[in-house]
C-alpha cells in the first residue's frame, strides 16, 4: 500500500506558514542575500502558496529596506513582513518597507525573559509592558496586521509572559508568536507553557497563536508540532533550517510532517509541497549553506538506500522504507539504489536488469560475486563497473548482443 495522498477536510483547520528565510535565515553567518536574490526566494514561496513572508528587517539600513520594499511592491500572493524592534523608528522603517505589499504585516519584538531583560535590554518588566502597548499601537496605525513576539517567552516567568501578551493584543496585535530564541525547551514543556498561557490569557483565543523554534538543541521541528497540537496556527520556518547559529525549524520537515499526520492532528498547510526540492537548491546556491547529505526531505541521501535490506524492500515496494513519495516534494530523481559493500543481490540484479541484463541461475551468482569484490575497496559501485561484471560472466555470443 502506498503512502496516502492527504486531502484536506471540512474538519481540518489551516496552519499558516510563515517563511522567515530572508530575515532569520539571512542571520546564519556568512549568509548575505543581494535584492535580487531575496525576490527570486519569494516569488518562489509565493508560488508555492507559503502564507506570510518576512522579508527582512528594513531599520538595518537603507540597502535593506529597499530589498524589503522590492519583495513588497513585487510579490503580490503572500503577506509581506517585516520585522521591527519595539522602538518607534524601526517601526516607521518597517511601514515604509512594506506599506505597498498587497497585504502588509509588521512583526514587532521586545525581549520577555528576566535573564534579557536586565542583560541586554536593561528594563523592568512595567516598562516593557508600556513599550509594548505603545510599540503594537503605533505599528497598527500603520498596518492592519500586527505580528507581536516576546523574545525568549520559552525561558521567560509565565505570569510575566501572560501579562505582555495581554498588553499586545490591547494594542491590536493580530498574531502571538512565541519564540524559542535559544532552542532550549523540550516538547512536553511547550505544550504545558500554552496550555496555561491559554488558561491565563483568555483573549489569546482570539488571535492566533504561532510558534518560532530556534534547532540549538535539535528539537525546533518536534516543538513546531508541538505547538500545533496544542493549538498554534502558525509556524515560523526557514527553507533548509538556516539561520542564526543551529538554524531554525526547517519548513520542508514541517510541511511534510503535516502532510503526512494532519488528519490526526486536525490540520493541513495551503503549501504545494512539489516545489520543496527546487526551492532548497535555489537557497543552498544563494546562500552558501551547503545541504548535509543525510538531511531530511531535501538532503541527497534522503530517497538512496544502500543497505541490502532496504533495498529489497524498495524494489519489492517502495514505501517499505519510505514515507514521502519523491515526487510529493518534486524530487525528479526519486528513489535511488546506491550499490556499495552493503547491498545485497535483490539490488545488484536491479541495477543490471536496468542496465539491461537479464541475468538469472550460475550467471547471476558469479555476477554478484565479482560485485562484492569490486564494493569491499569502493564506496560506491558504479554502473560502468556493473556493465563490466554481468559481461564478464556472459558466454561470448551474448557479451556481443550486450
Amino acid at each position: 500500500m502506498e503512502p496516502t495522498v492527504h486531502t484536506e477536510q471540512a474538519t481540518s483547520e489551516p496552519v499558516i506558514v510563515f517563511d522567515t528565510t530572508l530575515r532569520d535565515g539571512e542571520q546564519s553567518a556568512g549568509v548575505a542575500f543581494s535584492a535580487r536574490d531575496k525576490l527570486e526566494i519569494a516569488e518562489r514561496l509565493a508560488a508555492m502558496r507559503v502564507d506570510v513572508i518576512e522579508a527582512g528587517f528594513p531599520a538595518a539600513g537603507l540597502a535593506e529596506l529597499d530589498s524589503v520594499r522590492g519583495v513588497a511592491r513585487s510579490v503580490r500572493d503572500a503577506s509581506i513582513c517585516a520585522l521591527a524592534r519595539a522602538v518607534e523608528s524601526d517601526i516607521d522603517a518597517a511601514i515604509e518597507a512594506v506599506g505597498q505589499a498587497a497585504a502588509p504585516r509588521i512583526h514587532v519584538f521586545v525581549n520577555s525573559s528576566d535573564m534579557q531583560l536586565a542583560h541586554q535590554l536593561r528594563r523592568g518588566r512595567d516598562e516593557v509592558i508600556d513599550m509594548t502597548r505603545a510599540m503594537v499601537a503605533h505599528a497598527r496605525n500603520g498596518v492592519p496586521d500586527v505580528e507581536f513576539s516576546p523574545m525568549d517567552a520559552t525561558r521567560a516567568d509565565p505570569e510575566f509572559l501572560s501579562r505582555l501578551i495581554s498588553a499586545a493584543i490591547e494594542a491590536g496585535a493580530t498574531t502571538i508568536n512565541l519564540p524559542d530564541t535559544v532552542g532550549y525547551i523540550l516538547p512536553h514543556q511547550l505544550g504545558a507553557l500554552i496550555d496555561a498561557l491559554y488558561a491565563r490569557t483568555p483573549r489569546l483565543r482570539d488571535v492566533v497563536l504561532s510558534f518560532h523554534g530556534q534547532d540549538d538543541l535539535g528539537l525546533a521541528t518536534a516543538n513546531a508540532l508541538t505547538a500545533v497540537r496544542h493549538g498554534a496556527r502558525q509556524v515560523e520556518l526557514t527553507v533548509n533550517g538556516i539561520g542564526e547559529r543551529a538554524g531554525n525549524t526547517p519548513l520542508e520537515e514541517v510541511v511534510m510532517a503535516l502532510r503526512i499526520h494532519g488528519p490526526e492532528l486536525g490540520v493541513h498547510t495551503r503549501v504545494r509541497s512539489e516545489g520543496i526540492a527546487e526551492l532548497s537548491r535555489l537557497v543552498e546556491r544563494q546562500s552558501g549553506m551547503v545541504v548535509p547529505p543525510n538531511k531530511a526531505v531535501v538532503g541527497r541521501n534522503a530517497f538512496r538506500h544502500a543497505s541490502g535490506i532496504h533495498q529489497d524492500g524498495v524494489i519489492k515496494h517502495r514505501s517499505t522504507y519510505e514515507v514521502i513519495d519523491p515526487s510529493w516534494i518534486g524530487n525528479i530523481e526519486g528513489t535511488q539504489i546506491v550499490l556499495g559493500k552493503l547491498s545485497g543481490r535483490a539490488g545488484f540484479a536491479a541495477r543490471a536488469t536496468a542496465l539491461g541484463f537479464s541475468l538469472s541461475g550460475v550467471e547471476l551468482a558469479r555476477a554478484f560475486e565479482r560485485f562484492q569484490l569490486i564494493a569491499d575497496h569502493t564506496p560506491i559501485v558504479d554502473d560502468a563497473d556493473v556493465r563490466d561484471v554481468c559481461l564478464a560472466v556472459l558466454p561470448e555470443d551474448r557479451r556481443l548482443l550486450a
